[in-house]
């Protein structure tokens, strides 16, 4: 089973994945904003030509909102939103020598790609085979990425090559790291703001607890990221850890919170920010009212049907604050299958009253499958 494992090569992995939707590394913060909302991707990758004379293209890195929504939190552009806006996008990208996103051939094998991953990639650029009716006309640019997901996805469907590894705990495998990031619930949300590029960086979020080390939600880049929508930096500079829990917790954000929001922003004269939540506000209410003849139940064949609108705020939300969480004891399977359920890459792991024990992430999961392959 492990040498049949161990035959696939990237391409196995690639089948049924979309193009990647880009945007040129010439791009303005505010064009990226722009295509993150339009696209409704969670990420864009970025792209830059190799030289000016040729029309091959490399990917570079890539933005999600959470990147421009750090940026505009920095001191130096709070006070002056709209330059900030207008900076080139390379001022959010992550520098090339972090390796966040790196190119692949798509007949590598499977051990490069988890070696790759293991180095600190998070997503891996494969290019896509074109039709043998296009090869006359090379289309450059045509990718698709991996991800850590899709690596553990795939080695689920041979997880009993693995055997008796997945029914041993995360604890027993030392997959339980007790460095983790944490913001006090009662602590202004500004102090998340330091912390969210290394969340995202690492794959993970940020805890946010009580009394010193009990885990009652977490701060996630990917569930800011899903919500494709740059004024919830507007909620970070003004309220507090729980109080962002709430705006991101609930259907949108909820009125008294916005209104308490926009009164911060202008006594701390924080007009750009200010400015941003308005624009954001009042898209939302446009989307809304367009669609709520499309949200009215109708019945038909004697069944009730609710048609949504797949750009309200609503339909973007995940998980909100929620925190997964398992046990020291818990089986490596069953890890894996609760971060594959919610669509995260990490887990985090609690004692018997809550307390916070450490994580689980993918990444540390993929080293140990790494190593019984040999």
């Amino acid at each position: 089973m492990a040498v049949r494992l161990l035959s696939h090569d990237v391409s196995d992995l690639c089948l049924g994945k979309p193009v990647l939707k880009s945007l040129p590394i010439t791009s303005t913060v505010a064009e990226a904003l722009s295509a993150l909302k339009r696209h409704g991707d969670t990420f864009l990758a970025v792209l830059s030509t190799s030289d000016n004379s040729s029309p091959r293209l490399a990917v570079v890195g890539k933005v999600c909102m959470v990147d421009i929504v750090c940026f505009l939190l920095l001191d130096e552009n709070l006070t002056d939103l709209p330059s900030a806006l207008r900076s080139p996008l390379s001022a959010v990208l992550s520098k090339p020598s972090d390796g966040l996103v790196r190119q692949i051939d798509r007949h590598a094998s499977l051990l490069e790609a988890l070696d790759l991953i293991l180095e600190g990639a998070q997503n891996l650029v494969v290019p896509l085979r074109q039709s043998s009716s296009a090869r006359k006309k090379p289309i450059h640019g045509e990718f698709c990425w991996l991800s850590q997901e899709d690596v553990i996805r795939f080695l689920l469907g041979s997880i009993g090559s693995f055997s008796p590894l997945p029914a041993l705990s995360v604890s027993s495998l030392g997959l339980v790291h007790p460095d983790v990031l944490t913001v006090d619930y009662h602590d202004p949300a500004a102090s998340v703001s330091a912390l969210l590029p290394l969340a995202l960086k690492n794959q993970t979020a940020i805890a946010v607890v009580t009394d010193g080390r009990k885990l009652v939600g977490e701060i996630s880049p990917s569930t800011l990221a899903s919500l494709r929508d740059a004024s919830v930096a507007a909620a970070i500079a003004t309220l507090s850890t729980g109080e962002l829990m709430a705006y991101i917790d609930c259907g949108g954000p909820p009125e008294d919170i916005v209104r308490e929001v926009k009164k911060r922003l202008s006594e701390k004269g924080l007009n750009g920010l200010l400015d941003l939540l308005e624009e954001s506000m009042s898209v939302m209410t446009t989307s809304s009212s367009s669609s709520s003849s499309d949200d009215e139940e109708t019945v038909t064949r004697g069944r009730l049907q609710r048609r949504k609108s797949s750009g309200s705020y609503s339909a973007r939300m995940r998980r909100g604050s929620e925190a997964i969480v398992c046990q020291q004891g818990s089986s490596l399977m069953a890890v894996m299958m609760q971060a594959l359920a919610h669509r995260v890459g990490y887990v985090w792991v609690v004692e018997d009253d809550f307390s916070l024990a450490g994580v689980v992430t993918f990444r540390d999961i993929l080293r140990v499958f790494r190593e019984h392959l040999g």
